[in-house]
């Protein structure tokens, strides 16, 4: 097993979140997916003790440096989507999913209940910025539950004893609740592990309304949008703005069908909905 990316597949992770946070009156865990004898609990282990041990402050502005320059590549969605398909696993028991069916799975999930155009992209876009893990970028720095860093990491994060080895731990600049920040300041000013989330939201930043973007930065960070660990850091804004996190979770999680979509037939309404909001190209 390589030790910097520990799950097997990025699925890993999302298995886990269903596990930790099933929601109510849908499907359980266990209808989704039937592992046997599944390493799957010791891969998510294993992944935090990496993850905890190393998202610091400073590991954070390292890698905000380095990708958000928007350097890497110049793609359009359809793409980033296709280079992204290059990590299809074959390992799920139960439906063969590759990055594209999961997303138009949650967009059109979103689309049947009615929602705005701009949160049915969100649905389709939400997952691009795991084209990281094809920088030679470990799943730990890509995926996984995020939280701010610069601050004492909260009891309410997955495996938060595994903190105890991140050497911010016990650096007196940032372990108290506040740590380099201030009471309320809003979130726009707290730094978040570094992963998917916060990469994609700076290749989008300039194009989906305020939501759309709190939706894509924000997905991953159950510590507060399903535990209010860190009300303390947020300004009205946030709160007003994690009402739209709060509605996108359960179409991430709970979305998947063993029927795939039709992407031949689907392409023609993304690409119009696509070029309503985004340019042809975007920097990666």
């Amino acid at each position: 097993m390589d030790q910097n990316n520990p799950l097997s597949h990025l699925d890993d992770w999302e298995d886990d979140i269903i596990k930790r946070y099933p929601e109510p009156h849908t499907k359980q865990k266990e209808e989704y997916r039937n592992y046997t004898d599944s390493p799957r609990d010791e891969l998510v282990r294993n992944f935090y003790k990496l993850n905890h041990h190393y998202q610091t402050f400073d590991f954070v502005q390292a890698k905000e440096a380095e990708f958000l320059g928007l350097s890497k590549r110049k793609m359009s969605v359809w793409e980033a989507l296709d280079y992204l398909n290059t990590l299809v696993d074959d390992s799920d028991p139960d439906i063969e999913l590759d990055q594209l069916q999961h997303l138009l799975q949650t967009a059109e999930a979103i689309r049947q209940d009615g929602h705005p155009d701009w949160f049915v992209l969100t649905g389709l876009l939400h997952d691009l910025g795991k084209v990281l893990c094809l920088y030679g970028e470990p799943q730990w720095a890509v995926v996984g539950d995020t939280y701010p860093v610069g601050c004492q990491f909260s009891d309410k994060i997955v495996y938060s004893e595994f903190f105890a080895d991140n050497p911010d731990f016990s650096d007196e600049r940032y372990n108290t609740k506040l740590g380099i920040y201030t009471e309320n300041c809003g979130l726009d000013h707290v730094k978040m592990s570094w992963g998917h989330d916060e990469y994609l939201y700076h290749v989008m930043k300039a194009y989906l309304p305020k939501p759309a973007l709190y939706m894509i930065r924000y997905h991953s960070f159950y510590a507060q949008h399903r535990e209010g660990a860190y009300n303390h850091l947020m300004n009205k804004e946030d709160h007003e703005n994690f009402e739209w996190v709060k509605k996108f979770n359960p179409y991430d999680l709970y979305s998947k069908a063993p029927v795939p979509p039709d992407a031949k037939a689907l392409r023609p309404y993304y690409e119009d909905l696509i070029a309503k909001y985004l340019p042809d190209e975007l920097l990666f």
